[in-house]
């Protein structure tokens, strides 16, 4: 019997440089990225719907610990997660329509207040380009450009409302199934489970602060307007608690409509008024108390989250402004929160929790 020489071990492959590394890291983020944006209309709705979800799981809960069965459970988060969304789009709709008849009714106005400050501002020295940007301000023309801009993103996302819909039943669904991870593979999967378990907490809890923060601030912005007899009072209240979704820079996007608005009712006083009460209201409870809380509710330092908010509008638009929070801590819990080795990146991140492995392994111990 002839006797085969022993073949040689294998040669492992070499081991990758770190600089090689990171540069294949950044060239798949960027083929990921790159994927996102081209299907932002199908990512944005599907992101929504899946906060959506997430936020109204909980209810199933005392639902199932008093007997009801598991489908109607789930029901019952399709219909909580239904109403949220009806009453969202109720609120787009009614704000749009008014804030579209409000600009058509005022059009003399818009123009003599532009034309003032046209006026105004040449006096000043400043040209005719820069001029004729800040008068473009009270065009009415130009206004109900940017409106209906704005209604055409919001009608790209009714567009796709089938699809949200159906989002929302998939992923409820899906919700009860993947509760029962644990007892399905047992102890292997728990730290995954973990950290999706924690991701879901984050995000219920930043939105339980920004609808909290957002109700209060809408209510006095609301009845300071009314008083000073700003027309369409609800409108940029409505405005003042969707923008408050916005990290750091929602406050000014809530601002700049009713302080014009104002300048074309009663002159400038009324306008710094309007200005001076934002300031006071907003700056004090979304720029100085809100952040805190945010930043104890989710652990994302106020750098990021600022970051996040011009990140994610750039690659999914409008809804990455609202859903910039939620994406980021996604973000992390996919990439970093499963390595070890990525305890720095996630403690510059704003996670308080991100220790050394060795630390970690010696409190086990």
């Amino acid at each position: 019997m002839k006797r085969t020489a022993p073949q040689p071990a294998p040669t492992p492959p070499p081991a990758l440089s770190p600089t090689t590394r990171i540069l294949i890291g950044l060239a798949a983020a960027v083929v990921v990225l790159v994927g996102l944006w081209l299907a932002r209309e199908i990512v944005g709705p599907l992101a929504l719907a899946a906060v959506i979800v997430i936020i109204c799981h909980p209810v199933r809960h005392p639902l199932e610990r008093r007997g009801w069965p598991r489908w109607l459970a789930t029901t019952a988060v399709i219909v909580v997660a239904y109403v949220v969304l009806a009453a969202m789009a109720a609120l787009l709709v009614y704000a749009g329509g008014a804030f579209v008849r409000l600009v058509r009714e005022s059009a003399g106005d818009l123009r003599a207040t532009g034309d003032a400050v046209v006026g105004w501002l040449a006096t000043l020295g400043l040209t005719d380009e820069a001029s004729d940007a800040v008068g473009s301000l009270l065009d009415p023309t130009a206004i109900v450009g940017y409106a209906t801009s704005l209604g055409g993103a919001a009608l790209n996302v009714l567009t796709a409302f089938f699809f949200v819909l159906a989002y929302v039943i998939f992923m409820a669904a899906d919700g009860a199934r993947y509760a029962r991870a644990t007892a399905t593979f047992g102890a292997r999967v728990r730290p995954a489970v973990g950290r999706f378990q924690a991701f879901n907490r984050g995000v219920r809890r930043y939105y339980i602060v920004n609808a909290s923060f957002g109700a209060v601030v809408a209510i006095v912005d609301g009845l300071a307007l009314w008083a000073l007899q700003i027309p369409i009072p609800g409108v940029w209240a409505i405005l003042a608690f969707v923008t408050n979704f916005i990290p750091n820079i929602g406050f000014v996007i809530g601002l700049v409509p009713p302080a014009l608005l104002a300048l074309v009712v009663g002159g400038w006083p009324l306008m710094l008024a309007v200005i001076a009460i934002y300031c006071v209201v907003n700056v004090t409870l979304q720029v100085m108390v809100q952040p805190k809380f945010v930043s104890d509710a989710v652990d994302l330092s106020l750098t990021l989250s600022f970051f996040s908010v011009i990140f994610w509008t750039f690659v999914i638009g409008p809804l990455g402004a609202i859903l910039s929070i939620p994406l980021t801590l996604l973000v992390r819990a996919l990439i970093l929160e499963g390595d070890p080795g990525a305890w720095w990146l996630r403690w510059l991140s704003g996670d308080r929790q991100a220790r050394p492995p060795a630390e970690v392994s010696a409190d086990r111990s």
